[in-house]
């Protein structure tokens, strides 16, 4: 008897032992819900490992990444905005990446709207200098660090190059690309040469040529001749028109040149100088 009452206690303990140690995990895994176990779960995560694996440079040092439904998420700061634009495209890459949500904040230099356009005016007017960047009419506007560049490039290495100067600028914190690639036509490569033979030959505007940052700029597109850059006065503006309205097989020419001290005519004219 006395065996039988110690058995039914023995199996009562040890179900109410049991019971407890069930119990236990619930309230370790509870406590544990952390930020370590956060990043436990995005180690756990392929998707997540093969994102991070992406960001294993030292311009990435500050920025993380989480995966939800193959959406990354990217956040954190970086020194320039090349890093972020690098960030989100390499972390696209990533196997099981559907999609990336891009929240890195670009935490280089306070610099001015004024002195930030002024800098990069002056570094994108001798871009490319030696390589035809008479033929390269490229504007730029700066709001709240944001530089937009638009305009023509006629090259897509052109536009490749000016966008990568802004681009690894400390202070700039975005970039808007609108610039059109002029097309590719051996009838208007002619074109370009002939207009600035036109233009230049004059007495009254070859002054333009000396200062490679400072030329009067042409862009053709299929025939159709477009003039930027600041000249000196409206005489010289009327003559380089009139000049290049000479040209053999020339549809029509826009004369967007500006007068120097003088409001820029038209939205996204202000072509750096």
């Amino acid at each position: 008897m006395k065996t039988t009452m110690v058995s039914t206690r023995t199996a009562l303990l040890a179900a109410t032992l049991a019971g407890a140690l069930l119990s236990l995990p619930q309230v370790s895994l509870a406590a544990a819900s952390g930020p370590g176990a956060t990043a436990q779960a995005q180690t756990d995560n392929p998707t997540a490992s093969n994102a991070a694996a992406r960001l294993n440079k030292k311009q990435f040092r500050n920025v993380t990444v989480s995966v939800d439904n193959g959406i990354a998420t990217l956040s954190g700061t970086v020194d320039l905005f090349e890093y972020k634009a690098d960030a989100e495209k390499n972390v696209a890459k990533a196997r099981g990446v559907t999609a990336v949500r891009d929240d890195i904040q670009v935490a280089g230099p306070a610099v001015s709207d004024a002195a930030l356009q002024a800098k990069l005016g002056e570094k994108l007017a001798y871009d490319r200098v030696g390589y035809g960047n008479t033929f390269n009419a490229i504007s730029l506007s700066v709001e709240n660090g944001v530089a937009t560049l638009g305009g023509h490039a006629r090259t897509d290495v052109d536009k490749d190059s000016a966008l990568a100067l802004v681009r690894t600028y400390p202070g700039v914190k975005g970039v808007v690309a609108h610039i059109q690639v002029d097309p590719v036509s051996i009838m208007d490569d002619h074109s370009r040469i002939a207009v600035a033979r036109a233009v230049y030959s004059s007495p009254m505007l070859n002054k333009y040529a000396i200062d490679p940052a400072q030329p009067i700029r042409i862009s053709v597109q299929n025939g159709n001749v477009e003039l930027y850059g600041v000249v000196n006065n409206q005489t010289d503006k009327e003559v380089a028109f009139i000049r290049a309205n000479t040209v053999p097989g020339i549809f029509s020419v826009k004369n967007y040149l500006q007068v120097a001290n003088q409001p820029a005519e038209g939205q996204n004219k202000v072509v750096t100088q």
